[in-house]
């Protein structure tokens, strides 16, 4: 008996309470209080604008939100799904815009070299002036290839699609290696094992692009082939994904796993200021955008008609917004065909704001303490 009490006064002595995590339990908290925000308010924009197509927010590898609504085939009435692979427009243009700066870790270019050096159809008085950079954040002037520019070379802000094609044959001659190759490594790189370039793709899962609304649709044809065509571009807006490759993208990226923090820096940087058609006053890096006000925000729109998309990546909280859709109204403007990325945005900056405030006023209480 006497042995008995005294192995019980043993464990009784080994068993120690742990200490309670306030962090985990605070930050278990703002989860909870983001997932459902994000259901109640991003649920009634789907019902709002009968969306057609994908949204997705993780922070970091937590799944805050996810719907998936309508169709990938109007016709056979295939529903959008976690695999559904989507054209993401001008959002490839990050992809080309890294393809390049990689190439600057190599040593084999710089961002501020002459375009002429690599290509001769730059070796005229109109283009001779353009420099890389100035491709990436689209100030070089160039609208269409071969024709005049829009401005002196460096004086002001023109989206030029030509602009990342042609970056996309410097890419190439560079390299060694085709367009497709490069971004096919690129995606290895970040383990997106479902992303293709539109004039490569021969799989399954392809959301179809459509005109109109879920009544009445008109189908595009030679999709996604026709990604790669003059008016388009491969470089410029011909890559399709999923949500979780973009995830993954997003991740990667921002988290120096594909370029270093310097270069990163670059990439990100306000080197130029746009004013969207849809989103209004932005700031421009190399192929990407970002808020002029709070949150910190990285993001890109997309659209190839039938297919509007928007990637957005907050990195105070490492969270990641993706919006991909395969059906719009154009003859709503587009305005109206982004609506819903729009409200889907300001209720994602207003959430990343409050939970950027959570968590400093969070820190200050820590720091009070100690």
């Amino acid at each position: 008996m006497f042995f008995i009490f005294v192995n019980l006064i043993s464990c009784q002595k080994e068993i120690k309470a742990k200490p309670i995590d306030k962090k985990a339990i605070v930050d278990s908290t703002i989860t909870v209080f983001e997932k459902k925000l994000l259901k109640n308010q991003i649920d009634s924009v789907f019902k709002k604008y009968s969306f057609n197509g994908s949204v997705a927010i993780f922070k970091d590898s937590i799944e805050l939100y996810r719907k998936n609504q309508g169709y990938s085939d109007f016709k056979n009435k295939l529903e959008i799904d976690n695999n559904t692979i989507f054209a993401i427009g001008s959002v490839s243009k990050q992809f080309t815009a890294v393809l390049t700066l990689l190439l600057s870790e190599q040593g084999k270019l710089n961002v501020d070299d002459k375009v002429s050096e690599y290509l001769s159809e730059f070796q005229n008085k109109e283009y001779k002036d353009i420099t890389i950079h100035q491709l990436l954040n689209h100030t070089s002037g160039l609208n269409t290839l071969g024709g005049k520019l829009q401005f002196r070379s460096g004086s002001d802000f023109f989206y030029s699609n030509d602009g990342f094609n042609t970056l996309g044959k410097i890419i190439e001659k560079i390299s060694g290696k085709s367009y497709h190759r490069n971004v096919l490594e690129l995606f290895k790189k970040a383990g997106m094992a479902h992303s293709f370039i539109g004039t490569q793709f021969e799989g399954n899962n392809f959301a179809g692009a459509y005109l109109g609304n879920e009544k009445v649709f008109e189908k595009i044809q030679n999709m996604p082939k026709r990604l790669g065509s003059k008016d388009i571009g491969i470089p410029a807006g011909g890559i399709l994904s999923t949500i979780d490759d973009l995830h993954l993208w997003n991740n990667a990226l921002y988290s120096g796993k594909i370029l270093n923090t310097e270069t990163l820096k670059k990439f990100t940087a306000k080197s130029a200021e746009r004013h969207h058609p849809v989103f209004g006053k932005m700031g421009y890096g190399y192929g990407i955008m970002t808020n002029t006000e709070k949150p910190d925000t990285y993001f890109h729109s997309g659209y190839i008609k039938g297919s509007p998309s928007l990637n957005i990546y907050y990195p105070h909280t490492k969270t990641s917004v993706i919006i991909l859709s395969n059906i719009a109204d154009e003859g709503k403007g587009k305005n109206m065909i982004f609506k819903p990325h729009v409200e889907i945005k300001k209720i994602t900056d207003a959430i990343e704001n409050t939970v950027v405030q959570m968590e400093g006023e969070k820190t200050t209480k820590t720091t009070v303490k100690m």
